[in-house]
């Protein structure tokens, strides 16, 4: 496909209807100082929105390098051919009724395919979007007025909803936008490739993104790749969490949105910074846009106030955002410029005893943010310049410039409410090098974000999943024989094809023995398992009741420490998901979970279980031994394996029984398809 360069930065612009969204993208070019040529196609009228119209695209001086294509979905199948042929550089297409629409309209997604066909190699946005704006050289293939304003740098934030994306440039937080694009449908050109090319574009510095469903899993995650090589951030908030965000997800974009824990588990994997809401998205990217990656969560924070002050630590402690305690170098610097009265800690009450003098300011502040500290806050909310003076509040933010030069420590200035922040403050402290930061619940939730994502990359490729040809669950005894192939350790068992022929395999095995009723994915709830029988006969009379005809007789396993879950669960929109979990009866009343991207190390796997809230279980809690968790991990890797040589939809162990030398598989569950 050729490239997005011509898209993405036109030289020529055509605009190609006559309906007032056209007419829109002609002012919004003009209002924004595009230098280039632009050109008005339609078959009938001579002037659209000003601009000297031609009858056709045959008429044009040359192939637009961009073109937006505002007519009807049917012609803008035929437009997009000729835009093609003619050797465009590439189009919006803003029309709907493709294949969002398909539970309306029978043939949209019929449509889809012929407009990709159409296109051939020559790139396009949509169908079902709004287009763009480059804000860098005032290209601004848009039909609606927005907010954005010219910058020589910024962050590029890409939207698979042209309103949100709209809303997006009526921000007034400060955040300088590169780029804006949305891509709709995604139906050739989709956001891993868009965000490829933004990366190449020296002024961008980060790339924020705006998902409802990932195109393409491998070229989503070259795109993160090249962005972490790049030393740009990626920060992204995926929609999707409840039912009804999903069924609005399929009936916007049609696209593929997985599940929440997917995109969470590949975007950790990725280096990518989850957020939850837009607001947290814009003040994480002016977090990288100024200060770039957090290496870890520690921060310092200052306010003249002990009730900002307990603002700050309740909002960060509920993050992971951590306060370290200062050091005795801090504290020999605090009382040098604050005296005796000021009690020293982190966050930092500074009281209002240097207040308006900036060099004991900027002492204070030099003093609080030490070589450990990733982040230095100072907590300023400006009074209104309608009503007030700002004069002694301009000097704090001499006095933080003045301490990040001298400790080249990333600063920031937080306010607590987003409107005692005002923009052109803001932009004053980017220009500064200086973050700002508004609201303090936004401004620690995009500190844990950043801070999460600054880990290093895995050099394995995430494991594509691709559609199962076969659907069907595989019985415990299959499952069991198929993992131990692989290495999982599974109890000695039997089958047997009626109580009697039970009982006499128990006695083979040795007890105690666990009792299993066959056919059921959840034996505990019908009644259909018995733990700890100890003789034939007891085995005999709990399978006369079990509402079964063919039984499994295992082996009882004995000092169990831990039970745990381990399951796969194959994401299509991102790949295989493992997770790590409190197993048996606490799975469900602890929702004690870890999930991660396969393929995984080892070393994966044991931070897993790190991050668990049973693992001082597993390390031997109150004087009880403790499990192996090499043993542990060994499980894990096996089923690993077997996920990776063979196309199955689901595993699930659980529970797994853990002990001081053993890890072994109590139950097994393996699943194909979508049954």
């Amino acid at each position: 496909m050729r490239g997005l360069g011509r898209l993405l930065q036109p030289e020529t612009i055509a605009v190609i209807g006559g309906g007032t969204w056209c007419e829109n993208v002609i002012r919004e070019c003009r209002k924004g100082g595009f230098a280039g040529d632009l050109w008005a196609v339609h078959p009938r009228r001579r002037e659209i929105g000003g601009c000297a119209a031609v009858s056709s695209l045959a008429d044009l001086p040359s192939a637009p390098d961009v073109a937006f294509v505002g007519v009807n979905r049917h012609a803008t199948v035929d437009i997009i051919r000729d835009l093609s042929r003619r050797g465009g550089g590439g189009a919006v297409c803003f029309a709907s009724g493709f294949s969002e629409a398909i539970a309306e309209l029978e043939d949209g997604s019929v449509l889809q395919e012929a407009l990709v066909d159409a296109a051939g190699d020559m790139p396009i946005l949509g169908p079902n979007c709004y287009g763009f704006i480059n804000a860098l050289d005032q290209a601004t293939l848009w039909p609606d007025q927005h907010g954005l304003v010219g910058v020589d740098k910024g962050v590029a934030i890409i939207s698979q909803s042209s309103n949100i994306a709209l809303n997006l440039t009526m921000q007034a937080r400060g955040l300088p936008i590169a780029y804006l694009m949305t891509v709709g449908n995604q139906a050739q050109t989709g956001l891993s490739a868009i965000g490829q090319a933004l990366l190449a574009d020296d002024r961008v510095t980060a790339v924020g993104l705006h998902i409802e469903g990932i195109d393409d899993l491998s070229r989503f995650e070259q795109f993160a790749r090249k962005a972490h090589e790049a030393g740009k951030p990626i920060v992204a908030l995926k929609v999707g969490k409840s039912d009804q965000a999903r069924a609005a997800t399929v009936t916007h974009t049609a696209s593929l949105a997985g599940t929440q824990v997917g995109a969470s588990a590949l975007f950790n994997r990725l280096g990518i910074a989850q957020v939850d809401s837009l607001p947290t998205l814009l003040e994480a990217l002016k977090l990288v846009h100024v200060a770039g990656r957090l290496s870890h969560a520690g921060v310092a924070s200052l306010s003249c106030s002990g009730g900002e002050a307990s603002l700050v630590a309740d909002a960060g402690a509920g993050r992971g955002v951590v306060f370290p305690p200062l050091t005795e170098l801090q504290k020999e610097g605090l009382r040098a410029a604050l005296g005796p009265k000021v009690a020293l800690a982190n966050p930092l009450d500074y009281h209002t005893y240097v207040w308006g003098d900036v060099a004991a300011m900027s002492e204070t502040f030099s003093a609080m943010v030490s070589d450990e500290i990733a982040l230095g806050i100072v907590v300023l909310d400006f009074p209104r310049s309608d009503r007030c003076d700002l004069t002694e509040w301009l000097k704090v933010i001499e006095a933080i410039e003045i301490a990040a030069n001298r400790t080249g420590r990333p600063m920031a200035v937080l306010s607590t409410l987003a409107e005692t922040l005002p923009e052109k403050i803001a932009h004053d402290l980017i220009a500064r090098n200086i973050v700002p930061l508004c609201g303090v619940e936004e401004a620690m939730e995009a500190i844990r974000a950043v801070s999460r994502s600054a880990r290093p990359l895995s050099g394995t490729e995430v494991r594509v999943p691709v559609s199962s040809r076969v659907d069907k669950t595989l019985c415990e005894t299959e499952a069991k024989e198929v993992l131990a192939r692989f290495g999982l350790k599974t109890p000695v068992r039997r089958t047997a094809d009626n109580g009697h022929d039970a009982a006499e395999e128990a006695d083979r095995i040795g007890f105690p023995v666990v009792l299993k009723g066959t056919g059921f994915s959840h034996k505990s709830e019908v009644g259909a398992v018995r733990l700890n029988l100890q003789t034939a006969e007891s085995v005999a009379e709990a399978a006369a009741v079990m509402p079964s005809k063919s039984f499994l007789v295992e082996k009882m396993v004995t000092g169990t420490l831990a039970e745990l879950l381990v399951g796969v669960v194959k994401d299509p929109a991102h790949g295989f998901i493992l997770t790590l979990a409190a197993g048996g009866v606490l799975t469900e009343l602890l929702q004690d979970r870890v999930s991660l991207v396969l393929p995984v190390e080892r070393h994966d796997v044991a931070d897993a279980l790190q991050g668990l809230r049973i693992a001082k279980v597993i390390a031997g809690y109150r004087g009880k031994p403790a499990c192996d968790p090499e043993l542990i991990i060994d499980a894990v890797m096996a089923v690993q394996d077997y996920v990776c040589s063979s196309n199955v939809d689901e595993v699930e162990i659980n529970p797994l029984m853990c002990g001081e030398n053993f890890a072994i598989a109590a139950d097994a569950l393996i699943r194909f398809g979508d049954a």
